[in-house]
């Protein structure tokens, strides 16, 4: 058997002279003004995500040079390269259409070039999980470098933050509430430094599940990306992954059925974004694994939400970092979580927990005896419109809604909602229930964040703040509302939500679990054959690939061709 090779010996060029590739290779590096001596030593990839379009990674500079110094002072030999960064406001159509195309160029650079272990450095929201899809189907040592949390502003004294006070102020200047030129001051203040949303989006929410998965250095999901703290975290995760290089301690030890489960439990416990259970569902589906939904929403069932953070809460993350991080959250958790599963560290989560030692007292993360709210953020629901299942973030709707029964007002695409959601003419009430297709994986493409549908400006302008809303695609974590999400199967391929019709009656009930068409399955049947369904084609290019091969929301929207050939089973077991 040939020896494993590390280091620069490893992934050789293929010029049929394995001997020439090495001496190739060693000449062009050299040429950097390396020494042999340097070329010795384990290789730690950096993945590089900085850009001028990315401002949630605006700190990446300076994260990289504190990774490097880790490396270097644990004896490894770093190299920075450049990936596909993808920012949430400036990607079009939607960020999640390029999440899948990220994760397969964190892939294949992790494969081809030379390197004994990988750190990950990414912040928003599609970064994360794209780069643990890749790192996962890679298979090297690999952690997690969080950019973190961006600081929060002010605004005529009021503290605000991104992205919960942007929707909150903008509902305010479709209500008429505040005038034009308020809304352009608060714009000023939102974002107060380069750095993720300061709430619970899907940025914070795959930070926090990052160290629930044991895949950052315990305390890396909560510093600010402008802090100290953020650059000390930094500098661990290149030392550390130095030495998960030595140990050989890949991400399959890591991502095991024990940490998908813990991840679930931090999701509900953190009123996380419903964006983290696709996310989480595709990194599963990399390792073989498949989430089991209806166990989720069991787990919800025992897992209150004891974060106090916005959209569920009053507090933002710098709060939650000055309120001891994770610890102080997997502390409170700890008699639900699977205290055996492996960190990164080389330690199991359990002992990491012991090691963080005792809490002390803060008013950020709750006791199981005084929560948020007494379930998981996140329900899981079924029935005849969403036969794959459909998600709502309890834990952010308005108790009143949540056993609702209703008139549906249908919007067939975003087109259709944009033309007429602020009509005079539309007939909608409070009562109402509004129904927005075609925006699921195939239907948009990319499965948007459209699904917060925007109250009908005249119920706006009546003081109307939610009414219950309905789509096969995703919302934002820093949204609120009583918001049906991820309707599965989606409308663009047949499922049940392509045939309502204005005028249907529908009923939502939360604590039956339930999302039912009121209309009998012969007149489904017959509407389907009235007006068949077209499902969405490209001609070239990656919409090509996207729209042959994406998955539904209940496998990650992932491409069916990246899932793990052998699904080994469902998790938790």
């Amino acid at each position: 058997m040939k020896p494993k090779q590390t280091g620069l010996k490893k992934g050789l060029t293929n010029y049929g002279d394995q001997g020439f590739s090495l001496f190739l290779r060693k000449a062009f590096i050299k040429g950097a003004g390396y020494t042999d001596k340097a070329l010795e030593r384990p290789v730690v990839g950096i993945v590089n995500t900085g850009s001028s379009y990315n401002p949630c990674h605006g700190n990446a500079p300076q994260l990289i040079e504190a990774v490097k110094r880790g490396v270097m002072l644990a004896g490894g030999l770093p190299m920075d390269f450049p990936t596909i960064s993808i920012h949430e406001s400036f990607s079009a159509p939607t960020s999640m259409y390029l999440r899948n195309l990220m994760s397969m160029d964190t892939e294949e650079m992790v494969r081809a070039q030379p390197m004994d272990a990988v750190v990950l450095i990414g912040g928003c929201d599609k970064t994360v999980p794209a780069q643990l899809m890749g790192a996962a189907s890679a298979g090297i040592p690999s952690i997690q470098l969080i950019t973190g949390s961006m600081l929060t502003g002010s605004h005529r004294g009021e503290r605000v933050g991104a992205c919960t006070d942007c929707r909150r102020y903008w509902g305010k200047y479709r209500a008429e509430e505040i005038t034009t030129e308020e809304v352009s001051q608060v714009n000023n203040q939102l974002v107060a430094s380069v750095g993720t949303c300061s709430v619970m989006g899907t940025a914070s929410t795959m930070a926090c599940i990052a160290e629930a998965l044991g895949m950052t250095v315990p305390g890396g999901a909560s510093p600010p990306a402008v802090t100290a703290d953020r650059i000390r975290v930094a500098e661990e995760t290149g030392s550390r992954a130095v030495q998960m290089a030595h140990d050989g301690l890949t991400i399959d030890k890591i991502l095991t059925p024990a940490a998908f489960e813990n991840a679930m439990r931090v999701l509900l416990a953190i009123g996380g974004s419903t964006n983290g259970i696709v996310h989480l569902t595709a990194i599963a589906g990399r390792m073989g694994l498949e989430i089991d939904l209806d166990a989720l929403d069991r787990m919800g069932r025992t897992t209150p939400v004891l974060l106090d953070l916005k959209p569920s809460g009053q507090h933002y993350m710098e709060d939650f970092h000055h309120a001891g991080g994770m610890a102080t959250l997997l502390r409170e958790l700890k008699p639900l979580l699977r205290l055996e599963a492996m960190t990164v560290t080389g330690k199991t989560l359990g002992e990491e927990i012991e090691l963080a030692g005792e809490g002390f007292p803060q008013d950020v993360v709750r006791s199981a005896d005084n929560p948020i709210f007494p379930q998981g953020g996140i329900a899981v629901l079924r029935g005849n419109l969403a036969p794959g299942g459909a998600i709502i973030k309890q834990s952010a709707a308005d108790a009143k809604l949540m056993e609702h029964e209703g008139r549906a007002v249908v919007f067939e695409n975003m087109q259709d909602m944009a033309e007429r959601i602020d009509s005079d003419d539309l007939d909608v009430t409070a009562e109402d229930i509004l129904v927005l297709k075609n925006i699921g994986p195939k239907g948009a493409p990319g499965m948007p964040e459209a699904g917060y549908i925007p109250i009908p400006r005249k119920l706006a302008r009546a003081g109307v703040k939610d009414i219950v809303r309905i789509s096969d695609g995703r919302m934002s974590g820093t949204a609120f509302g009583t918001i049906v999400l991820h309707v599965t199967p989606e409308a663009a391929i047949g499922g049940p939500l392509a045939y309502v019709r204005n005028g249907d009656r529908i009923r939502l009930s939360v604590m039956q679990r339930q999302i039912a068409l009121l209309v009998s399955d012969e007149e489904l049947a017959r509407r389907s054959q009235e007006k068949p369904v077209v499902i969405p084609t490209a001609e070239r290019g990656y919409a090509k690939l996207f729209l042959d091969t994406v998955t539904q929301a209940d496998q990650g929207v992932d491409f069916d061709f990246l899932r793990a050939k052998n699904m080994i089973g469902k998790t938790p077991e």
